[in-house]
């Protein structure tokens, strides 16, 4: 008798490598050119008071992944499976919407590399293109891909994150104002703002789409799944998103004091950011030369050169994750279909351009499919039928999950008009 195929049948002992592989290729699927151009580009449009939108979008960042990696984990099924139990054909919608989502973040992602290579060594963004795209489909062909995923994801977050912070600490960012941003409420519901649209691309930047999952989908692949292991799980989900909100936060503070004097707003270099946003430049390039000149521009070129390899790696991953269950032949062939993943997104960005506008647009549209992905997880997570009767979800979970669902589903129809917008 066949075992059913949408299920994960054995769970193995905690591997810490494993465990600290899926959080950090979690974070740097969120922390890719798209989370890099979104930050700068909305932090230089709103200033100081981008500081609560950063603060919300982490806490839900949070909300959001604890729910979903604790049901995906426990049921041993992948979302999209999570999904078609609860009910018939629903995880084929959500498997699409994940895959568009994903393809979207990954055209603009094969632009980022493109983008980091022209900063740093002045190369053609078409050719740099075709660089990133063959990179991403070495570690693909190589018989031990997931274990160089691990390792690779692990080795550009950390140089991720010491790049942004020596820039944030040279710009010198105006704490003060800092502070007042935080709670200036007034200032995010004012429609005349658009907060909401930041907050809606900001939130699918973190984790919306494919992001949300790709950790998770690493676990059950590497058999660490059931009740019995979910505290490894959650600490994992703590370890990714902590490194992906560091990263936002200090990318926020270098941006913001490359556009502030003290209490005094510099127009003139929030203009030069914001105008490479729609320009096809690269805005947070920009933020970083203006903050530390040619060096921080070529600084942020490996920046952002390793954000995008490590995201090209965790969108086509996590996206032929999503598709492979749908139909066998996808799932036998799925190293196959990663590399054509990634193929079209490189031939997508050669013909398409202007990563930047890209990034945002994808930012917003996977922020639309987060309250969906999340509240069929937190229905599932209290279906002992999926979860199984030894595990029950916490509610002050499950609470703090609706809260998110309510917040970005509101978030998201504020946004609508903002979004219409970034399409021109």
């Amino acid at each position: 008798m066949s075992k059913e195929p949408n299920t994960v049948a054995t769970s193995a002992k905690p591997s810490r490598s494993v465990l600290f592989g899926a959080a950090f290729l979690m974070a740097t699927s969120a922390i890719g050119p798209g989370f890099l151009t979104q930050t700068s580009t909305f932090t230089a449009q709103h200033g100081a008071a981008l500081a609560l939108v950063i603060v919300l979008a982490i806490i839900m960042d949070i909300t959001a992944q604890m729910n979903i990696w604790s049901v995906v984990t426990v049921s041993k099924m992948r979302a999209q499976d999570v999904a078609n139990k609860l009910l018939p054909g629903l995880g084929v919608i959500i498997a699409i919407l994940v895959a568009i989502g994903g393809l979207a973040f990954n055209v603009g992602n094969v632009g980022g590399v493109a983008l980091g290579f022209n900063a740093m060594i002045g190369l053609d963004q078409k050719v740099g293109a075709v660089v990133a795209g063959c990179l991403g489909i070495i570690i693909f062909i190589n018989k031990n891909a997931k274990t160089i995923m691990d390792k690779v994801a692990t080795i550009l977050a950390a140089i991720i994150l010491i790049t942004v912070l020596v820039v944030a600490v040279i710009s010198e960012p105006p704490l003060g104002e800092v502070g007042k941003g935080l709670v200036n409420f007034n200032y995010l519901l004012d429609p005349e703002t658009k907060m909401f649209t930041a907050l809606t691309t900001l939130l699918g930047g973190s984790c919306g789409g494919y992001i949300a999952f790709s950790g998770a989908h690493r676990l059950l692949d590497a058999g660490i799944s059931g009740p019995e292991n979910i505290g490894h799980v959650r600490k994992s989900v703590l370890q990714g998103c902590g490194t992906s909100g560091l990263v936002r936060i200090l990318l926020f503070l270098a941006v913001l004091g490359t556009c502030m004097s003290g209490t005094q707003w510099i127009a003139a270099n929030a203009e030069i950011i914001t105008t490479a946003a729609t320009s096809g430049g690269n805005p947070a390039a920009e933020a970083f030369r203006l903050a530390a000149g040619d060096f921080g521009y070529r600084l942020f070129g490996l920046c952002l050169f390793s954000a995008g390899v490590s995201s090209v790696v965790g969108a086509a991953y996590t996206s032929v994750s999503f598709l492979k269950t749908l139909h066998p032949f996808i799932g036998k062939y799925e190293r196959q279909f990663v590399v054509g993943f990634i193929a079209f997104s490189t031939l997508m960005m050669v013909i398409v351009g202007n990563a930047a506008a890209l990034l945002i647009i994808a930012g917003a549209f996977n922020g639309l499919i987060l309250p969906v992905t999340l509240g069929i997880m937190l229905i599932a997570g209290h279906q002992a039928r999926i979860v199984g009767t030894e595990y029950k979800h916490p509610m002050w979970l499950t609470i703090l999950g609706i809260i998110v669902v309510c917040v970005a589903l509101y978030s998201g129809i504020q946004a609508v008009p903002g979004i219409l917008d970034l399409f021109g």
